[in-house]
């Protein structure tokens, strides 16, 4: 798994020596100046078939009465989403877009951390579909989304 586009075999060792906590800087250091920033996601662990983000739920996400709103779930799940479909592709021939996301609301939250986990039900060549399940700190189910990404060629 990579979380960027390789060139040459220095780079790819570079990559593999770099440690866990390294390779989460670097993917962070990428959602700079994004909406990622904006809502201060942040990539928080990854494995062969999954990605974590995670966004402190405040008066940035609150809808007026004082719980996370659904449109805020929706960005989390949505970047957290794009972004494992990103690192699965070469960047340098194509890029990612969300198609078409769904999120049914199921817990409130107040305060602490959401947690978005996106898993791949399909990771094909040109589409991906995406199982994200949004808890809270104690681990309880707030959400659960699914996301279709298409991988498209850039224009040379």
């Amino acid at each position: 798994m990579a979380f960027c586009t390789f060139t040459n075999t220095k780079e790819i060792y570079y990559f593999m020596s770099l440690s866990k906590k390294d390779i989460l800087e670097q993917a962070n250091k990428a959602c700079k100046n994004t909406l990622m920033e904006t809502l201060n996601i942040e990539v928080v662990d990854y494995g062969e078939d999954f990605l974590v983000a995670r966004m402190p739920v405040n008066s940035r996400v609150y809808q007026p009465d004082g719980v996370l709103h659904g449109g805020a779930t929706a960005a989390l799940a949505e970047s957290v989403g794009s972004f494992a479909s990103h690192i699965f592709i070469d960047t340098e021939t194509f890029f990612v877009r969300g198609i078409e996301i769904t999120a049914n609301h199921l817990k409130s939250v107040t305060e602490g951390f959401v947690y978005a986990k996106a898993t791949f039900i399909h990771k094909g060549r040109t589409t991906q579909l995406l199982d994200i399940r949004v808890t809270d700190d104690a681990n309880n189910l707030i959400s659960v989304c699914k996301l279709s990404t298409i991988s498209l060629p850039k224009k040379q």
